[in-house]
């Protein structure tokens, strides 16, 4: 196919090479022509202006930083918009702001662009090997033409729904995985200070509960079933460890303000007569406070963690 591709750094430049590798033709752009070197090099064609890009192209991609880049790439008289024909696809694979791409998913469609927003999971690392996540939005029947290529650049290729679910799939990702990495930071420096050598905790840590097991699975065995009356620990518990835990804190003058959040929502849990639920009815907290009632069936639950590589 003829694609264009915008964007060639970390993650950009490796993903274009593996579509060249797969026989597509490429026009590429991005902010220097140096970044492009290795691209070029391989047989891609540079284009001069967005427009001129989209003007010869079946399907156009862009990895950019930031929702102001996607907007300054689309609009002007040499903008992507300008140069789009009808019948043209355009996945956008950066992490975007999912009220833009809704935006643009339907202003493209009145000049009969298809749109789908499919931010991408795995690093500078995983676009050079290929294990990269795709999580994609928009139209099904524009997500099954663009599947095979897509699957050129990444092994896990999966459609979400509708236009935004791949972007609002991708923050919520980032958020949790930031926030963890905060969270471990922050009880790291707890028991280092607190006298245990580096090293030493995280080789005990990693071999706990918390350690042996993906975080993100563990939402299985009680929070998305909706089952906290089958405790494994109940929360009168995990609400004395965190007790502890930050009066550690306090003893080591270590700041716990994530661990006192936390014993807060315990406290709340508590508070509305949960203390023999299992420890994870606290997380009942926010999502009534969010107004949001999350319940997944177990079979369903079990279908994607025995058929998910791992």
């Amino acid at each position: 196919m003829k694609i264009g591709f915008i964007g060639l750094g970390a993650m950009g430049g490796p993903m274009a090479g593996h579509l060249i590798d797969a026989g597509h033709e490429l026009t590429v752009l991005t902010r220097s022509r140096e970044t492009a070197a290795a691209t070029l090099a391989k047989g891609a064609v540079w284009g001069e202006t967005p427009r001129q890009l989209a003007e010869n192209s079946e399907i156009v991609f862009t990895v950019l930083p930031a929702p102001k880049d996607i907007v300054a790439t689309m609009e002007g008289p040499d903008g992507l918009k300008a140069g789009f024909r009808p019948g043209t696809i355009y996945v956008d694979l950066s992490t975007n702001a999912p009220s833009l791409v809704r935006q643009l998913f339907a202003e493209l469609a009145e000049i009969g662009v298809s749109m789908l927003d499919a931010p991408i999971s795995g690093g500078p690392k995983g676009a050079v090997s290929r294990k990269l996540a795709i999580w994609v939005g928009g139209e099904q029947s524009t997500f099954d033409r663009c599947k095979p290529v897509l699957e050129q650049m990444g092994d896990q290729t999966r459609y979400l729904g509708g236009s935004g679910s791949g972007s609002i799939a991708k923050l919520v990702h980032n958020c949790a995985n930031y926030g963890i990495q905060m969270v471990l930071a922050e009880c790291f420096t707890l028991g280092v200070k607190a006298g245990v050598d580096p090293a030493t905790l995280f080789g005990a840590i990693r071999q706990g509960s918390l350690g042996r097991q993906r975080a993100v699975d563990r939402m299985a065995d009680q929070f998305l079933p909706h089952v906290f009356d089958q405790p494994t620990f109940i929360l009168e518990l995990a609400h004395k460890d965190i007790s502890l835990a930050t009066a550690l804190g306090r003893e080591t003058n270590v700041p716990m303000r994530i661990g006192n959040m936390t014993l807060a929502e315990m406290t709340e849990g508590l508070n509305k007569g949960w203390g023999k639920l299992d420890s994870r009815a606290a997380m009942l907290v926010q999502t009534e406070r969010s107004g949001v009632d999350i319940r997944v069936p177990r079979d369903v639950l079990q279908d994607i963690l025995k058929n998910e590589p791992l």
